[in-house]
């Protein structure tokens, strides 16, 4: 390497300097994947209310539903999906009121109708 001459400013050589940091080496990164149950459950609430499966989609939504979240709230952004899990509670909740509608409606109707029968035959029994 030639000495820089008085007033020279020396000539920076290709390959000195503080060594760069090796590819791959560096701080460790995590992507954020989306919680399986959470998915699980919005499936399963969207299949409650839609097929009409009663409890059997809306229970096991709200289950995996309320597990989700709180699988996610735990890790602190590594896993992602909280809106499905939330949206399959909220799915499993109208299934449980449908479910609770429909069973009230068959009791009533059922009641009615022996209630009914029973009132027509009275009628019957005096008229006749």
């Amino acid at each position: 390497m030639a000495q820089a001459g008085w007033g020279q400013q020396p000539v920076a050589q290709p390959g000195w300097g503080p060594p760069a940091a090796a590819p791959g080496w560096g701080p460790p990164t995590t992507t954020p994947h989306t919680n399986g149950m959470a998915i699980a459950s919005l499936i399963l609430g969207i299949a409650g209310v839609a097929a009409c499966l009663g409890p059997l989609g809306a229970i096991p939504a709200l289950i995996l539903g309320h597990k989700a979240r709180d699988e996610i709230d735990r890790t602190g952004g590594v896993q992602e999906g909280r809106g499905m899990a939330v949206a399959g509670i909220v799915l499993g909740w109208i299934g449980v009121g449908i479910t609770v509608v429909a069973i009230v409606l068959a009791i009533v109707i059922a009641l009615v109708g022996t209630t009914t029968s029973d009132t027509t035959s009275s009628m019957l029994r005096l008229l006749g």
